[in-house]
């Protein structure tokens, strides 16, 4: 199943920098944290450090909430429901040249080419949003 989105969203999803990811832990507790991103107008890229409690929890539950960050007042919230697929190693590389382009500063940053990027973290995750709520 497939979500629509609203031309607003799928600009964000595009241009913001940053995701927070929520998975579920076996003891059912969530488990959030911020993320980089990669939109392809139909799913979500995400590359992971393998040994993570994102990783783990997915493998047990591959149901994920999405939330873009909102603004001062609120009033732009973006959250997506969505199923994880934890793929093999190697797969998503195709992303590479959009996901260097979105993170050139960010890579940057932090001294790695986005080749480098992706062996540091080499679990890729592919999101497909199934349910949008936005305020």
């Amino acid at each position: 199943m497939t979500v629509t989105l609203q031309p607003h969203v799928e600009e964000r999803l595009r241009s913001d920098k940053m995701v927070w990811l929520t998975s579920i832990r076996p003891d059912w507790r969530p488990h959030n944290i911020p993320v980089w991103f990669l939109w392809d107008n139909a799913t979500i890229l995400i590359f992971s450090k393998a040994k993570t409690q994102k990783v783990r929890n997915i493998r047990q539950n591959q149901a994920v909430v999405l939330a873009l960050d909102d603004t001062k007042d609120g009033r732009d919230v973006v959250i997506l429901e969505g199923t994880a697929q934890l793929l093999e190693k190697g797969q998503g590389r195709e992303a590479l040249p959009a996901y260097s382009e979105k993170y050139r500063e960010g890579l940057r940053g932090i001294g790695v080419t986005a080749e480098q990027f992706t062996m540091l973290y080499s679990q890729p995750i592919r999101i497909t949003p199934i349910r949008l709520i936005t305020g």
